[in-house]
């Protein structure tokens, strides 16, 4: 599997790529369809905190959507560990939802697997920005001044998809939730994690009444109804 590393407002040392090359044989036996895996190392000149000065990013590309995890820490070594123990928290569970696909009811060993690793954060998103977005921030930053209150508005391509393809995508990238557009009723809809292997969803109507509606059912179970069917 390929591996690339950047850094941001910093060097990155061999050190550090020996040491991320040491994990990856761990990556790759949990996601045997990876072909690459990006890591992105940033050091962030304007933190207030120390212990946020450093971010690294880990993404594993292949076939399919890319798994993500981020983390920051005052260290970059300190800060990969993290991001690393949550990447392989989503690979495990991303394995464990395919065992459920084809047929297991109750995913095995998920707990005792993951009961030593650090629980991925749901409060701290994504660095994903582009060369041309640091740069308006940078600009942004110099002209206007600083607010503790920050606003990111994101905009993402409309792709319809099943609700169960949703909660897939929200588990790799490890949001708390994920914004979609419902290949069933063709409006947007966002699906979040609740407790556990518990998901909720929720969608807007029009012609809904004061009501609300509550529908509950279980993971890909049309597809193992379907399957069953043909058997």
């Amino acid at each position: 599997m390929e591996m690339m590393i950047t850094g941001r407002n910093l060097v990155v040392s061999d050190r550090f790529r020996e040491y991320a090359d040491e994990k990856v044989a761990k990556i790759e036996q949990l996601a045997t369809k990876a072909q690459r895996l990006d890591i992105k190392v940033t050091k962030e000149t304007k933190a207030r905190q120390s212990d946020t000065q450093l971010t690294v990013e880990i993404s594993v590309v292949g076939r399919g959507p890319a798994i993500r995890a981020e983390a920051k820490a005052p260290d970059k070594f300190a800060a990969f560990d993290i991001a690393f123990s949550k990447l392989l928290e989503r690979l495990r569970r991303a394995r464990d939802r395919k065992k459920v696909h084809h047929g297991r009811q109750t995913p095995t060993g998920v707990s005792e697997a993951t009961s030593s690793l650090e629980p991925a954060s749901t409060t701290v998103p994504l660095h994903v920005e582009t060369v041309r977005e640091q740069a308006a921030e940078a600009a942004a930053e110099e002209k206007a001044p600083e607010s503790p209150v920050e606003i990111r508005r994101k905009v993402f391509p409309a792709t319809p998809m099943s609700v169960d393809d949703a909660v897939d995508r929200m588990e790799m990238v490890g949001h708390p939730f994920y914004l979609f557009m419902d290949d069933v009723t063709g409006e947007p809809a966002v699906v979040y994690r609740r407790k556990g292997w518990s998901y909720g969803i929720i969608s807007l109507d029009s012609n809904c009444s004061d009501e609300e509606t509550v529908e509950t059912r279980h993971y890909r179970e049309a597809q193992r109804q379907a399957a069953a069917a043909t058997a």
